[in-house]
């Protein structure tokens, strides 16, 4: 790195440091125990529901496709933002490289997208189960979740790749201190001298665009599964109908809750501490990576038959 004599820095940043909870650095203490127990139970609940679905032939259906692809999702999330929030906790290694920083901002945004836009197929895969259930073999089949994900892929690697573009093309000149834990876009962005409108308008507008049409879509979804469920009149049904869509929309409550906070934290940031933000950023990439495959597993018959006859296998 290149000092001028004013105390600036120049565009030969060789890396960031990450600083993080600059006002309330005990949290560091008290957080790092949960969020490694949380980072571990994430990475063993996915790991085991994804060798359980892979290796149970009874789950080798769409649905669990879908379950599997966004355990992936899951774990590249945690390994990308855990490990190195858990390196400052504890060993003060808050040094990231120019390309390691703008890379975990890349897959932070793409990741995020993809996650959403994974609870929305799903959302289409139980509408077609409870609103059309004698066309749900024809419609929701192996090559449907091929299409699917390959939707899913291109439309948010796409969409996010000016993110990172957008940021590296900045001159950066004052500092390279990001108060973050992670290479959040705006964070980086801040630290340079350039106009950076174009950086907040892209993130905000992308950002609803990608995750609020999902959001929608979603809600839609539901809508009108609860409607056709309140019209069932055979006994049981609406329980058992209720019951097929519960996980999923218990994993969607969690996304959207953390991110909702998030959010508006973001937007009263002036009432609240700065570093409430920062915790709720970290937490939205672990949380829900540990909660899902848990919420699956306990409410989903299948899946629990699947693992109990793995582990008599000796697994």
């Amino acid at each position: 790195m290149r000092a001028h004599q004013n105390g600036s820095i120049s565009t030969e940043i060789s890396d960031f440091l990450l600083n993080c909870f600059v006002r309330s650095p005990s949290w560091q203490h008290w957080l790092s125990l949960p969020l490694s127990l949380l980072f571990l139970l994430a990475m063993g609940a996915n790991a085991t529901l994804l060798i359980t679905i892979r290796l149970e032939a009874s789950l080798h259906e769409p649905m669990y496709y879908l379950l599997s692809l966004l355990s992936l999702l899951d774990m590249v999330l945690c390994l990308t933002v855990i490990p190195k929030v858990l390196a400052i906790f504890w060993f003060d290694l808050r040094s990231i490289s120019f390309f390691n920083c703008f890379l975990q901002m890349y897959i932070m945004n793409c990741f995020l997208a993809m996650e959403s836009c994974t609870f929305m197929v799903m959302a289409y895969d139980r509408y077609v189960a409870i609103c059309q259930p004698l066309r749900y073999p024809s419609i929701i089949t192996d090559q449907f979740v091929a299409k699917a994900t390959i939707f899913i892929l291109a439309r948010n690697v796409l969409f996010t790749v000016p993110i990172p573009i957008l940021s590296v093309r900045l001159h950066y000149c004052r500092r390279n201190v990001i108060e973050n834990c992670i290479c959040a876009n705006m964070s980086v962005s801040r630290l340079s001298c350039d106009d950076v409108t174009i950086n907040s308008v892209y993130q905000f507008a992308g950002g609803w665009t990608l995750l609020g049409s999902d959001l929608i879509l979603i809600f839609l979804s539901y809508t009108l599964i609860l409607r056709a469920v309140l019209r069932l009149k055979a006994e049981g049904a609406v329980a058992k109908a209720l019951s097929t869509c519960g996980s999923h929309f218990i994993l969607i409550l969690f996304f959207s809750t953390i991110l909702l906070v998030f959010v508006l934290t973001h937007v009263a940031k002036k009432k609240v501490s700065p570093d409430v933000p920062v915790l709720l950023n970290v937490l939205h990439h672990v949380i829900p990576a540990a909660l899902n495959p848990i919420v699956y597993g306990v409410r989903t018959r299948e899946i629990k038959q699947g693992i109990q006859r793995l582990l008599k296998k000796g697994w």
